[in-house]
């Protein structure tokens, strides 16, 4: 993968970790994502397009995983699109990961790299998890999990890269990494981002109690002005209601 292209999809990553711990507003991370997907679009192009060997054109395909999931993950954002489809698209990925990893390990007997892979695809079966099939007990777990995955297979590979020492990494450094981000994510998984405005107000004083008041006439029930197909929420029946994707 271009280590270009690998350094900013940590920095999509990190993004939208935070997204997931409820940091971040939405449309706010979804115009990143554009930037980032745009990025990773345009560099397997570029790569395809100059490339001599299939094993090249191989190499360059799985970027396009990354380049479609941000610019997929930046329209529903803005758009207010519900983020489902990207969770599908997510499960699909998430194969394609591991076929990418083993790939590597195997063929290119570049065992660090598919460990990468490896890892990407359980972080896209985690979005899966929670953007497609809707499981909100898992959010926090994936945030950070998106969160240390930003540095540890993205970030800190795509600078060795660019320095031209990421073929020096041993495959027990990666090993390393691994079983360090397992042991962080469980505490973590139990601990969520506050909101900043939620932790910084202030207490209200307690009021006097109030003099008993006529009782009046019972209001009309909310959702019962006789308008067909709007429930009591101003929904429409049947239609689930959008929810930023963070991927």
């Amino acid at each position: 993968m271009s280590s270009v292209g690998l350094t900013f999809v940590g920095a999509a990553l990190f993004v939208n970790g935070l997204l997931l711990l409820g940091r971040i507003d939405a449309k706010g991370a979804g115009v990143f994502n554009l930037f980032v997907g745009a990025l990773q679009t345009a560099i397997p192009f570029f790569l395809i397009a100059t490339a001599d060997t299939p094993d090249e054109i191989l190499g360059a395909a799985g970027i396009f995983l990354f380049g479609f999931t941000y610019l997929y993950v930046g329209i529903c954002n803005l758009a207010g699109y519900a983020s489902t489809g990207v969770g599908w698209y997510s499960l699909w990925v998430a194969v394609m990961a591991l076929g990418f990893g083993v790939v590597n390990i195997v063929r290119f007997d570049d065992t660090p790299t598919g460990l990468l892979w490896l890892q990407w695809s359980v972080l896209w079966t985690l979005f899966f998890l929670v953007l497609a099939l809707g499981r909100e007990r898992l959010t926090a777990l994936t945030g950070w999990f998106t969160l240390i995955l930003a540095f540890t297979t993205c970030t800190v590979p795509g600078f060795l890269l660019l320095l031209g020492e990421w073929g020096r990494v041993p495959t027990w450094a990666v090993l390393a990494s691994i079983a360090a981000t397992v042991v962080a994510l469980v505490p973590l998984s139990r601990v969520g981002l506050a909101d900043p405005a939620a932790s910084t107000s202030e207490p209200t004083e307690p009021t006097e109690p109030t003099e008993p008041t006529e009782p009046t006439e019972p209001a009309e029930p909310a959702g019962a002005s006789g308008e067909p197909g709007v429930n009591a929420t101003g929904g429409i029946p049947g239609r689930r209601r959008a929810e930023p994707a963070a991927v």
